[in-house]
């Protein structure tokens, strides 16, 4: 009599069988195959397609966080290309004052470009007062000024590298270099996923042609994790994810259900002779993932089921910021469905196609502000009012911030600065309508109350229930954490 279909013959191909048993166990085999068709063909299997809230070995099942949590979900705004904190949210008086005036002993290996350092420039853009908080403001951001009493700065950031790349995988995975699991992937593996039927953790980049960030995939990549809690990348043009839609072949549900469940058989078969396989783990899941996603995923992305007003809103319709209105709308379903993790980039590869205004700051962050400012102001907003912000921890900021002196050309810009950038953070937990830390009077470094990578990382983690101390994974011998040997959580910043 052959076996239920839930325990399949084990059969370990390092076990040398004796011909009678071999052969008891291959009809024991064909037997079942026999039975999945009949199964099929009767459409019993069809009952399965529902699949249960929680499956045993699920790598992505819900997870208790090691403390109460302020936060659920994160809502990552990626400024990619390092925006310059004296012309955006860092307001500097004596920039004004000492505009063109060369800064004494400047260490010009700083920046990047050695060769084109010039003197002390003042910001173009107007600063302004705004909110109870009373938060000076550029003005590129007249729709983001509106909610500075939702949002807690960070204002003495500094990192360790002055190159996009180790600064792009230091501000995503804690660590200066490529290999490691960004900050999605530790927070999906520390908490799982509340949705049974979507992606845990979400990326979307620059739809307008102009690339991904520096480092590529690496940025969202599960690194030594098990490959299950890597980003979902959603492509900005055309079918947002590979076989969204069905082969022909598998049209019939009932069919695609019954591959399935023989295919989950044989490979929790495996599984018992291979105890501790997280990947093979994580193969399994992100087939019956990728199943219930054919039904899920088209609906949540669909952003033209929202209103009309809520749209115009976000400025769907406004050619300038349409791109990232959408990718914000999308941001604001998913998580309202029970994706965990959802990060969003503006701006593409380098130099004048992102935030890095080696030349003519004014136009470079003045184009970018307005592709964004409208559709992250909305995304507060709209959060705000259907109750999610309270629970969704949504991020500003880039991997680094740009120096306070000119960098020469026919329309000045400015280089690179590890020393110093701003970071806002809003709803989540967070104390709102604060500042924390300060740059010195020039804007060149965090001179009081400075908040490392590591820092940010370890707050971040706080907000959603986890000591970044006890969120480990054993690898190589080593127990391995997003906030490598260092990271303080940064208490005045919580509620």
């Amino acid at each position: 009599m052959s076996q239920p279909i839930t325990e399949l013959p084990t059969i370990s191909i390092n076990q040398l069988l004796a011909r009678r048993q071999l052969l008891k166990r291959a009809g024991s085999g064909i037997g079942t195959l026999g039975l999945l068709s009949l199964l099929q063909q009767e459409g019993v299997l069809e009952t399965s397609q529902a699949a249960p809230a929680v499956r045993p070995n699920n790598p992505l099942a819900p997870k208790e966080p090691h403390m109460p949590a302020k936060a659920k979900a994160v809502i990552w705004l990626f400024i990619n290309g390092g925006p310059s904190q004296v012309d955006t949210w860092d307001y500097k008086p004596e920039l004004e004052k000492r505009d063109g005036v060369a800064l004494e002993g400047f260490d010009n290996k700083t920046g990047f470009f050695q060769n084109a350092v010039g003197p002390l420039m003042k910001s173009p853009f107007k600063f302004k007062q705004y909110g109870e908080s009373g938060k000076w403001v550029s003005d590129i951001f007249p729709h983001l000024s509106q909610h500075v009493d939702k949002m807690a700065f960070i204002h003495s950031g500094h990192t360790e590298s002055n190159n996009h790349s180790p600064a792009l995988f230091m501000m995503n995975c804690g660590v200066p270099k490529m290999g490691h699991p960004c900050v999605g992937s530790w927070v999906t593996y520390g908490l799982g996923s509340e949705s049974d039927s979507l992606p845990a953790f979400v990326v979307m980049s620059d739809p307008l042609g102009r690339g991904l960030p520096k480092g590529h995939s690496l940025n969202w990549g599960a690194g030594f994790l098990p490959s299950v809690y890597q980003g979902t990348y959603l492509r900005p043009t055309g079918e947002p994810i590979d076989n969204l839609q069905p082969p022909s072949v598998l049209t019939n549900k009932g069919r695609q259900r019954s591959q399935l469940d023989l295919v989950k058989a044989l490979n929790r078969q495996h599984l018992e002779q291979n105890e501790g396989d997280q990947e093979l783990a994580a193969r399994i899941e992100s087939f019956e993932l990728a199943y219930r996603m054919q039904s899920a995923a088209p609906e949540a992305l669909d952003v033209s089921q929202e209103p009309k007003h809520l749209q115009d809103q976000y400025g769907i319709g406004n050619k300038q910021c349409e791109h990232f209105a959408k990718q914000c709308l999308i941001a604001r379903r998913m998580v309202e469905r029970g994706t965990r993790f959802v990060q969003i980039y503006s701006g593409g590869m380098e130099n004048q196609r992102s935030w890095d205004g080696h030349q003519d700051i004014k136009g470079n962050h003045s184009g970018f502000a307005g592709e964004t400012d409208q559709p992250i102001a909305a995304l507060l907003g709209d959060l705000e009012a259907r109750g999610l912000l309270d629970e969704t921890l949504v991020i500003w900021g880039g991997e680094f911030g740009r120096l306070p002196i000119a960098q020469k050309g026919a329309n000045p810009g400015r280089d690179h600065n590890p020393h110093a950038f701003t970071t806002w953070m809003a709803g989540g937990g967070v104390k709102a309508g604060t500042t924390y830390g300060a740059t010195d009077e020039i804007g060149f470094k965090a001179a009081e109350n400075k908040v490392h990578v590591n820092d940010l990382h370890a707050t971040i983690l706080r907000l959603l229930g986890m000591d970044h101390e006890k969120l480990t994974y054993l690898y190589s011998g080593r127990r391995f954490r997003l906030t490598d040997v260092g990271g303080h959580v940064i208490d005045e910043l919580i509620a």
